[in-house]
């Protein structure tokens, strides 16, 4: 497959991880229908939402790009031997590129509501002041590397040669289920620096300033993740 129908498949998919996944957050976990019912999905919903998003691209584009939608899994997948070095950088601009289009699709409708006055944090992610459930930097951080580690554990496990095939989506996708149920409170869930990204710039200000360790973070774990799969599992890279 040519880079360029690679890079085209990363750029759609990330787009629809962050459509799904931060849409779903932004327009969905807090709605009121008629007389103020609730309807929101809350954080239950949010989390499969992102879930999903990755499961349906996985079987939609895995066999164009290998469905990455992550710097930190193309990082993680090239520190496991999985991934060339040169294809990595275009991997993650189009994959940036396509968070960020996302986000503008979101803030294009979210911003048609009738009474629409502010973006909030519009689904950003933050430590401290700007964590959902007011966890420190070192908190963040910490969580932020461990399940990425966990993350790339996964895929590269259930993307194994040796491995059934045709299931790994659906062990993706409810893995990253599972790190969102678990880290929406502590930063509202990164794993993703093209995720984060695209936030962020919409928001500013703290988005931006605190985007680093949402760049640094899931990129450390995913790397160790990757390295530490490849001696575990014997590996060679390809």
């Amino acid at each position: 497959m040519s880079i360029a129908n690679r890079l085209a498949a990363e750029f759609i998919g990330t787009l629809w991880l962050v459509l799904g996944g931060c849409g779903s957050a932004v327009l969905a976990a807090v709605f009121h229908g008629p007389d103020q019912y609730p309807l929101g999905i809350a954080l239950v919903g949010v989390a499969l939402a992102f879930g999903l998003t990755v499961l349906t691209m996985a079987y939609a584009i895995g066999h164009i790009s290998g469905c990455h939608l992550n710097p930190a899994v193309s990082v993680g997948l090239w520190a496991g031997g999985r991934f060339p070095f040169s294809d990595l950088i275009p991997y993650v601009i189009a994959q940036v590129l396509g968070a960020i289009a996302g986000a503008g699709i979101i803030y294009l409708i979210f911003t048609g509501k009738s009474d629409f006055s502010t973006l909030g944090n519009f689904a950003a992610n933050g430590f401290g002041e700007h964590s959902p459930g007011g966890y420190s930097l070192n908190a963040a951080l910490i969580c932020e590397v461990v399940m990425t580690f966990f993350f790339l554990i996964v895929i590269l496990g259930s993307t194994h040669k040796n491995t059934p095939t045709g299931f790994a989506p659906i062990a993706i996708g409810l893995c990253l289920t599972l790190i969102h149920l678990i880290s929406i409170p502590v930063t509202n869930t990164s794993v993703n620096p093209a995720r984060s990204t695209s936030q962020a710039i919409f928001v500013g200000g703290w988005a931006l300033q605190q985007l680093w360790l949402f760049w640094l973070a899931p990129i450390a774990g995913a790397a160790l993740a990757g390295f530490f799969h490849r001696w575990m599992a014997n590996d060679h890279p390809s």
